[in-house]
This record gives structure tokens, sequence and C-alpha cells, in this order.
């Protein structure tokens, strides 16, 4: 061994009670000390000296070597160096070089610590001290310039600096140490380290300094745990809301979160939202996250706590997230208090982690990352090579959101032509899909001289605007760039995906220039192949839904569009459907088929079909939707109203909750009808 680190920590401190054991960024500062001191590459040992059993406990689940400290050592009287030598004693080791770090500094960096060590096994001196740059000018209390000449004001970039002992860090040749028997002697060197680093801690006043600067001077590291609970406003949000003219409240979220709640599901982390709130707005959020909410909270430690015993997790492993202070109560209950930037002051100081993104600008994401980070990395699924090869379904990435096995059901809410060609109508719709939590909604585009048989053209029709050929009909009902480009941006504004289903060339084209995330596929296209060209050439992932088609007329098709991007979407094209003619059973036959995500696309009136495909592994559904059954339209009678697929949408939410991971096991709400029903006989 040539270097040796040693940390005296003993239990007695006059300033602050267990000193050392006082949390700075969730961490007890021996807990700091030991692992700056493994992280610095040159040093091979490190040994806590104390004569405390909790420092101790602290100090070996930190990673370090622990050396019980005599009671003659542990007084406020004895000497660092003492313990020092009485380290180098008890292990009965020799080192080249020993290294006193201190508790009471909680910042140091293990590259500034390394450094010091090799300047003193290089022979550049024999003792190196941290020391922070200083311009100060000092004075007696008789007034007189210590440093400096009071008739003579230099300025401060003419002054040569002076270093500040910053109490960190001592290196020293173990033979000087023990030939002098104490830690300054021969040729002394200073290590710099920066000012931030250099606050010792002595009283309380420190403490708290040290505590608000944790967040802002820690570097970032992965945060290791089961399970994350998040506040909503201000984590999920940025704390403010917009209420429309009808009193609707909207609040401000970042897409991104979206994608990295997903891959934190996928990684077996359990999610919760909490909020002190009542609002239907949080519930539709979590919804489309696919996470659990509980609302209206006025105790949220004591419904936190309950949870994780429900839940049978360690509170140390487990990330709380808030902004005010009514979080300080849960956010004490866990080993990972994390804040926001913008949190209350008294939240920041108390958090462990403060994120460097705001709520609605990506916290969750951050967040999320940082967790991943920390957990190994999932294999992927292994993707099939082409059509007809059996394979577990690899999820697709639309925007961001993860579709697929595992993941929440993305429910489409489809507008289709159900707006009748009114802007207006079509931003109700959109509204009904928001509302219900859906992830998306979806349109149809098409070009009329293009999609319309010749014979049908000049058909007449009765429309509400009239009497008028089929062909300007369509022409009448159709949206343009200027129409679209109004969609795409409230459907943002909304939180939704938005696309639509392409039935010719062109109209892929358009929407290829509208930068969609996803191109679904109608059921009359499966077998028009011109068009499945255009389509896979565009890389998206593409949504394809199987009505009216034959399984070899699939397998045509899937040769076309690859598999790496595809989703299939089980449907019977029977408007209405009945139930006989559901067939559900196909969702399966068409994931072994083919080892692609398969969800479905329903026709029905109510919504028992759909929830049944949800049971039976559908990953996305999609449904029709309108203001009304009645309007006047092709498609108005087989849609959702607002309150059905409102409905669907909570339906499928507590589906996916209720059906479990498949372990069979007795939950904590069965242990009491357990002990006073169960009777065991021999």
């Amino acid at each position: 061994m040539r270097v040796l680190a040693v940390i005296p920590a003993r239990g007695g401190s006059a300033g602050i009670p267990l000193k050392n054991l006082a949390q700075v960024g969730g961490v007890p500062l021996v807990a700091r000390a030991v692992k700056a001191a493994l992280r610095a590459e040159l040093i091979d040992q490190v040994v806590v000296s104390t004569d405390h059993a909790g420092i101790a406990q602290a100090a070996r689940e930190a990673g370090a070597t622990v050396v019980e400290r005599p009671a003659e050592l542990s007084g406020a009287t004895a000497s660092s160096e003492s313990a020092l030598l009485h380290a180098l004693d008890t292990l009965a080791v020799e080192p080249e070089v020993v290294v006193l770090v201190q508790c009471t500094s909680a910042f140091i960096d293990p590259a500034d610590l390394s450094e010091a060590v090799r300047k003193v096994l290089e022979g550049e001196a024999d003792v190196v001290l941290s020391g922070a740059a200083a311009h100060a000018f000092l004075w007696t209390p008789g007034g007189e310039g210590i440093n400096h000449d009071r008739g003579e004001r230099q300025m401060r970039q003419d002054r040569a600096p002076e270093f500040r002992e910053t109490g960190a860090f001592y290196v020293m040749t173990t033979a000087g140490l023990r030939e002098h028997g104490h830690r300054f002697f021969g040729d002394v060197g200073i290590q710099p380290v920066p000012t931030r680093h250099a606050i010792e801690i002595d009283d309380p006043e420190d403490l708290e300094i040290v505590r608000a600067l944790a967040p802002l001077v820690d570097l970032p590291e992965p945060i290791d745990v089961d399970a994350v609970i998040t506040d909503f406003d201000g984590v999920h949000t940025d704390d403010r809301a917009y209420v429309d003219s009808e009193g609707r409240e909207m609040v401000l979220v970042s897409r991104s979160d979206g994608m990295g709640v997903s891959l934190l599901r996928r990684s077996g982390v359990k999610l919760l939202v909490m909020s002190t709130e009542q609002n239907p707005v949080v519930a539709a959020r979590a919804r489309k996250l696919g996470v659990p909410v509980l609302q209206g909270l006025a105790e949220k430690r004591t419904v936190l706590r309950d949870w994780l015993t429900i839940e049978g997790l360690d509170p140390a492993r487990v990330a709380y997230v808030g902004n005010d202070v009514n979080d300080l109560g849960p956010m004490s209950l866990v080993g990972w208090p994390v804040a926001v930037p913008d949190a209350h002051p008294s939240v920041r100081a108390a958090a462990r982690v403060v994120l460097t993104r705001r709520g609605g600008d990506g916290a969750v994401r951050e967040l999320c990352e940082r967790v991943l980070a920390a957990r190994p990395e999932l294999p992927e699924p292994a993707a099939p090579k082409a059509a007809l090869r059996l394979g577990s379904p690899k999820p697709v990435v639309i925007g961001d959101v993860l579709v697929g096995d595992g993941e929440p059901v993305y429910v489409i809410g489809e507008i289709g032509i159900n707006h009748n060609g009114d802007l207006d109508l079509a931003r109700q719709l959109i509204d009904v899909a928001a509302d219900a939590g859906c992830q998306a909604v979806k349109f149809q585009k098409r070009t009329p001289e293009i999609c319309v048989p010749l014979e049908q053209r000049s058909q007449i029709r009765q429309t509400p605007w009239g009497e008028m050929t089929y062909l300007e009909y369509k022409e009448r009902t159709e949206f343009g760039r200027d129409e679209y480009t109004q969609i795409a941006k409230y459907c943002d504004e909304r939180g939704l995906h938005w696309f639509a289903s392409p039935w010719d060339v062109p109209s892929v084209e358009f929407l290829e220039e509208m930068d969609v995330l996803v191109h679904k596929i109608a059921s009359a296209s499966v077998a028009d192949h011109e068009l499945l060209r255009a389509l896979a050439a565009t890389g998206k992932p593409l949504i394809l839904s199987t009505g009216m088609s034959t399984l070899s007329e699939i397998d045509q098709a899937v040769e076309i569009l690859g598999t790496d991007k595809l989703i299939m979407m089980h449907a019977t094209s029977t408007y209405p459907l009945p139930p006989e003619e559901a067939n559900l059973r196909t969702i399966t036959t068409l994931k072994e088929r083919y080892g692609v995500p398969v969800g479905y696309s329903g026709h029905e009136r109510g919504l028992q079909i759909s929830l049944a495909a949800v049971t039976l592994g559908a990953v996305t559904v999609e449904r029709h939707i309108t203001l009304d059954r009645t309007m006047w339209g092709s498609d108005h009678a087989a849609s959702l109203e607002p309150a059905g697929l409102e409905h669907l949408v909570r339906d499928i939410r507590i589906i996916e909750q209720a059906m479990g991971d498949g372990v069979k096991r007795v939950f904590p709400g069965e242990e009491a009808p357990k002990a006073r029903l169960r009777r065991v006989t021999v």
C-alpha cells in the first residue's frame, strides 16, 4: 500500500451534536468524506477512526474500513495526528503517504485530493494542504495592516494571492509524521481548491450554508431508487394555470416527460403522482402518462408512508420530487428528496438533489434519466427481421411515447371526417380527446380527384350545405394546409399527437411536409402497394389497420412495410360492429405471426369490446369520436360521444393496473381477513 487516507470522526462535537452524521445533500458528512477519498485515484485504502457506533455504520455503508478509536484519543483535546498514528499502528501498515481527510469540509473534489497526493509521492513537497486563494486585507484590532501597508492601497490584481487553509485535507509522508508527530514539517505545499469548496463546518450557521450550496456544488449523480413519487403542480407543470372563457383549466407540461416516464416504467421503477388538489387536469395527465395518482391529500406524509408500506418499499430507496412547503413532509420520509430549481427555499434546502430543469420544462424527464442511469440497461426485445417471423414485439417510438407491451395503452381519438370540414368542430373534438386523456387524435387525408372513383364523381348528394356532386362534397369537407397548420398548433397546446390516414401518394407527401410523427394505414389501403411503398419510404412509424383483409394480403403489405417500426391494428370494417364479428383473438394471431405490437381499432357501439381487447394485449385502442352520434355524416353513428370516450380511457387505465405482474402473493389488504378468517388444520 502506498497511500492510506484516514478520516477522524469522533462522536462528540461542541458546536453541532453528532456533527459527522449531519446530512448535507441527503448524505452524512462522514459518508461524503469517505466517498471523496474513495474516488481519488491515488488513494489505496480509506479508514474512518471513530468512537461512535452510528458513525462507524455510516462509514462502512459508504465503503470505508473502520478503526475503533479509544476513549483517551476521543476527547475534545485529542489531536487529529493522534488518530492518524493510532490507525497506522492498529492496521499494522506503513504506507509511503498518509492523508488526513476531515468531515468538516463537505465539498472535496477527488481530483484535487489526488493531485495533492501526487505532489507528495513525487517529492515536490513533504506536506500538501488544501488552500483557497485569498486577496483579503487583514487588520489588527488596533487598526494596523497585517498583510498590507495601510498607507498604500494596492489593486487586487497587483497583489500576489495568499492561501487560506481550508481544513479539508492534509497529505504527508508517513515517515515525516512519525518523526515530527504533527502534520506540518519539511517543505509544505498548497493544493489550490475553489472557494466554493472551502467552507469549514464549525457551527450551525456553517452547516446551513453548505446545505444551501450543496445542490449547486455537488455534481449530478445517478439516483438509485426503486420508486419515484412526484408532486404535480410545479413539478409536472410550471405552477401556473390557464383558464379559458368557459372556466376550463389548462396547464403547461413538457412532452418530453412522457418518454422519460415510459422508459422508467419499463425499467421496473414504480411511479406515483400525489397532489393536494382535486383536479381533473391532474387525473387527465396521469392517465396519459399511465401513472397512478392520489389527489385531494391533506397530509401527504401519512399517505406516502402507508403507500410505501403497501408496496413493500424501503423509504431509503425512494425519490420524492416537490416544489413547495407542503412537500417537506413526504421529502423527510424518503432517502432521495428532490426539488425543482425554482422550489421554495426551504424545499431546496431539504433536498438531496436539485434538478436543473424547471417544472413543465423537462424536470420529470431529467429525473427519469438520472434514475435510469443507476439501473442496468434492459436488453432490447428481439426485433423480427422480416415478415412471418415469430419474436417478442419491440415497442415502437411515436414522438415522446413508447407503444408496445408493458407500456400504457396508446389511446387514439379518431376524428377522421367527423369534423365535416369545420375547423371549429375539429377543435372541439380535439378538446374532447384531450379532456378524456387520449394521447393522440387521427384524421383522414385525401386528394379527392384521385380517391373518388370516376363513376361516383358526378353523383348528386344531399348535404347540410345543399345539393352537390359527390366530388364537390369530398372537396368541401377536405382540410388543406392552413387548417392542418392550425390543427397541429392546437394539438400541441393540448398535449396531443396528431396524424392522419393518407389515402393517396400526394397525401403522404402533404403529411410529410406537415412533419407528422406517424402515419396510419387505413384498412381500405392494405392492398394499395403504391401507397404502401410511399409510406415505407418515409421511415416513419406506421400503424396498419387490418380490417377487410386476409392474412395473405397482410403478408404482402408487411413485406413492403417491414416490421421495424410497424404497429398493427386488429379491426373488422363493419359499421357499427356486431359483437359476433369482433373476433378479438385475432390480436394474439397477428402478434404471433408478425412479431409486432398489435392494437385494436373499434367500430362497435359501447365500450365492452374495446376493453376486452386491452385484456387480450392490445397496445393501442382507436375509436371514432363525435360530439353527438346523431350528427350528419357516415361515421358519427359508430363513434363515441365525450362521456363514452372519457369512460373508455378511465377503464383502460384501471384495467392496466388490475392486470398486475402475474406473481401470486398475499397483498397487504388480505392480511387482516387472513388473520381473522383463515383456518389451518393438519
